[in-house]
């Protein structure tokens, strides 16, 4: 996962304390919200002239003064980057909004809140309170399917951060406890990213060129034939040391592509200024060399596409890798053939990085996934989509108790199932709240009657869908994909899937690597060969070496992959892999224990990072 705006949530490694709601958090209640008792507010919203007309979905967020902060001063700041632990907020869809049209939010059926239900819900006293309003474009696919969804902009999914929404100033109000009206005026509309090119667009942003980092970005015939509407892809491409001399133009590159979320710097974190171990690393006479690239997918259901072709996000993985790669290839000096391209990355990336050998087996000469969203739908975290009944809720119909979602190194319940899926479904309905939950049944699931993705579970209840399981199995469940086409796939991904986990994963994802390893060992003709790392105790985010030492793996790994004869001397480099990474099969790492193994072989620089290492501290899911 990657990292926010300096907190923690689905896609950052958790770290710190957190923030609640008067000292507990709550849930909203699964059934239709219903004001009771006493008459509650009503927040009346009205769009100033100029601002948007159309469909969207309209906000209240509610904040304590004491929530804010100089990194989140407002109370819309204090949302998508802390979910689901947030400040209240309720939202509900409005089919034509425009400017002098009040729209209404007060409890009741149709509006969705959380961590609470009800208006009426929230204590009396004095609040910060915004309006804000997503927009929708309604687009017409080429499935026949129609649409409406909010387009990010360079934003990575962060709708309330996405240029062309509207909001209004944070005022502060006394909520009585009683009936009141509150007006809001949406009269702010959040600018474009950074600087847009004539002709061009805010679609995947438009970072600025720097010495060794390069941006490219193209229009998808794929995609937009999908969509009915231009649908861009973009990279951002780090080049190796010494790229531009003289003395290098014969030579061609491996290209790693990273799995990762929305990039909001440079892949690997490169800094020309030289300032961290890494950068240095990258530009030092020993390092091996490589042309490392991060695609910008982010789309109307998450900040990454996940690389795969999906029934509601479209053909994303025939697009990258019948367009997006080409493009690079042509324009950079790439090696361009399967044996000298590569896959990784942690989390999203990690599942990305496993997909993308699995699913593309012809495009990449091997794959390193991290701590990698489920590999197997036995364990989609917690819950066995096939076998149990309800996603919120396990035990007797006597004592339900709660499905946890992540957990801390204390072994503490951070938040629950319940409570992530009442966040989204406050963020917006049909799956559209850009969150983990949503975006998993968006790529993995088929499309629902109405055109949208059909729920895995019911979001009030999590009763489980086991029709739409049955789909998410046959398309997308790696460790049946694997088992399921082995006569085809085992010939070409053997020994060529490298996978590692701790065992205390944060998110429960070393489950689904458990049982994706137990599967695929019992494979045959040839021998599956795959490697799996577990890190004893460690929490989302371990890795088990660090990225020069990856790096150095994977330029090893293709070197003695690479058709007889040919020339590596030009980007191999001089250091070894550490002896962990060169070995097969299930491998427990208890780090202190098994130094030697991570440090051995390696240059004196790469044994100083990996000693100096927090573990378990590496960019991660935010999930990554």
């Amino acid at each position: 996962m990657t990292a926010g705006h300096g907190r923690f949530s689905r896609r950052t490694v958790l770290a710190g304390s957190i923030a609640s709601v008067g000292g507990l958090v709550t849930v909203a209640d699964p059934g239709v919200a219903q004001a009771a008792g006493r008459p509650g507010p009503e927040f009346s919203l009205t769009l100033a002239a100029g601002t948007y007309s159309g469909a969207g979905r309209a906000f209240v967020i509610i904040a304590r003064a004491s929530d804010l902060s100089p990194d989140a001063p407002e109370p819309r700041d204090n949302l998508q980057d802390n979910e689901p632990i947030t400040v209240p907020f309720f939202g509900l869809d409005v089919a034509h909004a425009g400017p002098g049209r009040a729209i209404s939010l007060r409890s009741g059926a149709a509006v969705a809140g959380y961590p609470f239900a009800r208006f009426e819900d929230i204590p009396a006293g004095d609040y910060v309170v915004q309006a804000f309003f997503c927009t929708y474009e309604t687009n017409h696919r080429s499935d026949g399917s129609v649409v409406q969804v909010h387009w990010p902009q360079g934003d990575g999914g962060d709708i309330w951060h996405s240029p062309g929404n509207v909001y209004s100033k944070p005022r502060t109000v006394r909520l009585t406890g009683h009936a009141q009206t509150v007006p809001l005026e949406l009269d702010q509309v959040i600018k474009p990213i950074g600087t847009i090119p004539p002709g061009g667009t805010g679609q995947q942003g438009n970072p600025a060129d720097s010495a060794h980092v390069k941006h490219l970005k193209i229009r998808s015939a794929l995609l937009s034939r999908f969509w009915g509407r231009d649908v861009h892809l973009g990279a951002d491409i780090l080049l190796p040391a010494g790229y531009d001399l003289p003395a290098n133009r014969h030579v061609r590159y491996p290209m790693e592509l990273i799995g990762s979320h929305f990039p909001h710097g440079n892949p690997h974190g490169f800094d020309e200024s030289l300032g961290d171990d890494f950068s240095r690393w990258w530009v030092s006479a020993d390092a091996a060399r490589f042309i490392s690239v991060r695609v910008r997918s982010e789309n109307p259901f998450y900040d990454d596409s996940y690389h795969a072709n999906s029934a509601n996000l479209g053909p994303y993985g025939d697009a990258i890798d019948t367009e997006l790669i080409p493009a690079i290839d042509k324009s950079f000096r790439t090696i361009g053939q399967r044996w000298g391209r590569v896959v990784g990355g942690g989390s999203t990336g990690g599942w990305i990085a496993a997909a993308s050998l699995v699913l593309y087996p012809d495009t990449y000469a091997g794959a390193w996934a991290g701590f990698p969203d489920s590999l197997d739908f036995r364990a989609h975290q917690v819950i066995d989509i096939y076998g149990d009944t309800n996603a919120y809720v396990t035990g007797s119909s006597w004592v339900p108790v709660p499905r946890p979602a992540a957990r801390g190194t204390s072994g503490d319940t951070l938040w629950t199932n319940r409570q992530e899926n009442a966040y989204e479904r406050a963020a917006a309905s049909h799956g559209r709240s850009q969150g983990q939950w949503d975006i998993w049944q968006a790529v993995f699931g088929p499309q629902g009657s109405d055109g949208y993705p059909a729920p895995i579970w019911d979001k009030r209840t999590g009763a489980i869908d086991h029709t739409v399981a049955a789909y998410w199995k046959k398309h997308f469940d790696l460790s049946s994909i694997v088992a399921t086409d082995w006569a085809r796939l085992g010939p070409k991904i053997a020994g060529r899937l490298h996978v590692y986990v701790g065992t205390e994963d944060t998110y429960f994802l070393n489950d689904g690597v458990s049982y994706f390893e137990q599967r695929t060992d019992a494979l045959t003709s040839p021998k599956p060969d795959f490697q799996f790392l577990y890190g004893v105790s460690r929490p989302h985010g371990w890795t088990p070496v660090t990225e020069p030492q990856l790096l150095t793996t994977m330029a090893d790994f293709i070197a003695r992959h690479a058709p007889q004869g040919t020339d590596v001397s030009g980007w191999r480099g001089h250091e070894q892999p550490p002896p962990l990474m060169l070995t097969r099969g299930r491998q427990v790492v208890d780090e202190g224990v098994d130094a030697t193994l991570l440090t051995d072989a390696a240059s004196p620089a790469l044994a100083k990072q990996a000693a100096a290492r927090t573990p378990g501290t590496d960019p991660g899911r935010g999930r990554s």
